[in-house]
């Protein structure tokens, strides 16, 4: 078959958006490192103060986050006979693996040298993946306009990232943070890490390579809009006015709350498994496993709640339910009410409450990452503009801000709390084993709900959006040919 041929209803079946979500793991695994176990490998490992491990990784990803809007203009206004999204992506393969691996493979330096290392290498990581993630999610407005069917997309691009991701997460601490005669404690072991960033490099470039080729045949079937021209300040000009969207800084005051809380999550969360819950590799890899069965749940919960309820208010709803559950285990610990640790039941309550709570949050996260591709639409009416690269470079962009904050917050929560480095699990402090804890627990929470009440202002539902589609349609009038007021 010709690829102008291949039908429409092709775009939105099962095997394009298996297609389509397979490349997140790239992004997922990328994620999952960043956020869970490099913080804990430059700290404890390579004896880098905690303090500058956090400055190091937020001045990386506050870097980065600047390049993202570049790459979101450049992939909308790119004209190639492969499109404007696929010759990014796969550009991006092989130098995403290779900064990767070179992550995990720091050379024997001083302090400083590993602080300047670590933050060229990062910026170098999570530039190339911007690459290959923005055009890739610009995709999916481009594949269906149809509001279920975008969460649909989206339930399978964060299922992929999170699976592949979490795989890694387990091999991590199941395979290769093994313990030995000079390493007792699995996660402190240097070789380790080594192994894991040779075999998550193979799988980023791998995932990144079948998703690309997997999508490629729909091109000739993709929207071209007229391409932009001017000089420099045009382009920032008219990026102010694309982003200058109610809908999108609804979405943009939300998300800097959530992904901070989230790179806090993260990044800590192997801390406290550690040093609080006091587990070795095995049982932190057990625990992971819960985060599999949490995707699957979260994958099957997250259209009909949408459906149901509309994707912000279903999401705000699956987000708060499932943030309560995970923070029993935590907070029952510190009013000493939960199982000390040694016990047989510690694990597998903690295996429970992981699996439960993380499936609403992580099912609450398809429904609003599938809301910026309907800001697409009413940015297109008020602006006459198709921009889905720019929108995701702007979500990413505040994303990484974000999460940038997360870390070096991360950092902060260490300093304040006087976490020492080299540290021993059930050797350090009980009091600032319990006050990290107790700041940990405060700060997350009340980000989280912030964020949750920031998100109740996004104006666009199942109604509004169908407007939107029937004004593009040509069936009622559109504001693109009004005036936009100038960004105050």
């Amino acid at each position: 078959m010709d690829q102008a041929a291949a039908p429409r209803d092709d775009m939105t079946s099962l095997r394009t958006k298996l297609f389509y979500g397979l490349g997140s793991v790239s992004f997922g695994v990328k994620d999952n490192g960043f956020q869970t176990i490099l913080f804990l490998f430059y700290n404890q490992v390579m004896h880098v103060p905690g303090g500058v491990v956090g400055i190091a990784l937020a001045v990386a990803v506050m870097v980065d986050a600047f390049i993202d809007p570049v790459v979101g203009y450049t992939s909308d206004n790119l004209r190639t006979r492969w499109g404007r999204r696929h010759p990014l992506m796969y550009a991006a393969a092989l130098p995403v693996a290779i900064s990767y691996l070179l992550l995990w493979n720091p050379p024997n330096w001083s302090q400083q040298g590993l602080f300047v290392y670590l933050v060229v290498v990062a910026i170098l990581v999570r530039t190339l993946i911007t690459f290959y993630e923005i055009p890739s999610s610009a995709l999916a407005p481009e594949l269906t306009q149809d509001y279920d069917q975008r969460t649909s997309f989206f339930g399978f691009r964060l299922f992929f990232a999170w699976y592949g991701g979490m795989t890694m997460y387990v091999l991590a601490f199941r395979v290769f943070l093994s313990p030995d005669a000079q390493h007792k404690v699995g996660q402190l072991n240097p070789a380790g890490y080594g192994h894991y960033g040779l075999t998550a490099a193979i799988v980023m470039a791998s995932a990144i390579l079948i998703s690309a080729l997997g999508t490629h045949r729909f091109i000739p079937r993709l929207r071209v809009p007229e391409q932009r021209k001017g000089k420099v300040k045009d382009y920032f000009r008219d990026l102010l006015r694309i982003l200058n969207n109610k809908a999108f800084f609804s979405l943009m005051r939300a998300g800097i709350l959530f992904y901070f809380a989230t790179g806090l999550v993260f990044a800590l969360n192997t801390y406290l498994q550690t040093y609080l819950w006091q587990l070795d590799n095995k049982q932190i890899a057990f625990i992971g496993l819960s985060t599999f069965i949490a995707v699957t749940l979260g994958f099957a919960i997250a259209i009909p709640v949408s459906r149901r309820f509309g994707k912000r208010d279903g999401g705000v709803i699956m987000f708060l339910i499932g943030l309560a559950i995970s923070i029993v285990p935590l907070a029952l610990r510190l009013l000493g009410l939960f199982y000390q640790n040694g016990s047989p039941a510690l694990v597998p309550a903690l295996f429970l409450f992981n699996a439960l709570g993380s499936a609403l949050t992580i099912g609450a996260g398809i429904p609003l990452v599938a809301m910026i591709a309907d800001v697409v639409e009413d940015s297109e009416i008020r602006t006459g503009k198709r921009s889905e690269g720019v929108f995701f470079a702007g979500s990413s962009f505040m994303q990484k801000m974000a999460s940038g904050l997360g870390l070096f917050g991360s950092g902060i929560i260490i300093w304040v709390s006087r976490f020492p480095a080299n540290a021993v699990p059930g050797k350090v402090d009980p009091h600032i084993v319990y006050n990290f804890s107790l700041l940990y627990l405060i700060v997350v929470v009340g980000l989280y709900v912030l964020a949750a009440a920031m998100l109740r202002r996004f104006p666009i539902t199942r109604e509004s959006h169908n407007e939107n589609l029937r004004k593009l349609a040509g069936e009622v009038p559109t504001l693109a040919d009004e005036p936009v007021a100038p960004s105050v």
